[in-house]
């Protein structure tokens, strides 16, 4: 997988083509692994978009999203360049109809992030603040387990993961800052509201 114009576009292409080469279910790790095992951002990418997509509302589909969303940033936090799955998630099969509707569904939001992207405040997705962007993803994939019981609640933590993923993929730092500022007034309002 290689455009760096239109990275976004490219995950979703990328996984089309992936589940139409394998003519069927594809399981996870066949997925993850054909998307590049060095492009851990990308591999990211994908559950966040899923997870936006309509297939949020299956049951129990936000939970597994969110459990790869822990996994990647957890690893990317680690400082791994290759992505370790267990056996029991790598192993789950994803429909080729469903990933492929979820890529058409998503493609002009794609087109749209890879429109309104691009190098700017490069030094807000460099260490340290990588760290912070990996860790708020890692927190957002914790909490989509818990928030399945609210239908499509985990698809605002999915667009949240789906942004900071473009911006580490195309090192846009507005768009991290962007991103963790509206999380930050979304936690402090959501925290004021518990009190």
């Amino acid at each position: 997988m290689n455009s760096s114009k239109q990275p976004v576009a490219a995950v979703l292409q990328e996984t089309s083509r992936i589940v139409r080469e394998n003519d069927g279910p594809v399981t996870v790790a066949r997925l993850t692994e054909e998307l590049g095992p060095g492009s851990l951002s990308a591999v990211l990418a994908l559950p966040a978009l899923a997870v936006v997509s309509p297939l949020s509302g299956v049951p129990l589909f936000s939970s597994a999203c969110g459990i790869l969303i822990c996994l990647v940033s957890g690893q990317m936090l680690l400082g791994r360049t290759h992505l370790w799955l267990p056996q029991w998630l790598g192993r789950r099969k994803i429909k080729g109809k469903a990933v492929r509707k979820m890529a058409a569904a998503l493609r002009r939001t794609a087109q749209w992030l890879d429109r309104h992207s691009g190098k700017r405040l490069p030094a807000l997705v460099r260490q340290p603040f990588l760290t912070i962007i990996r860790l708020v993803c890692l927190l957002c994939g914790a909490l989509m387990p818990l928030l399945e019981i609210v239908p499509f609640s985990s698809s605002l933590l999915g667009a949240a993961v789906s942004l900071l993923a473009v911006a580490m993929l195309t090192r846009d730092g507005l768009i991290a800052l962007l991103t963790l500022s509206g999380l930050g007034a979304a936690a402090t309002a959501l925290a004021a509201g518990l009190v």
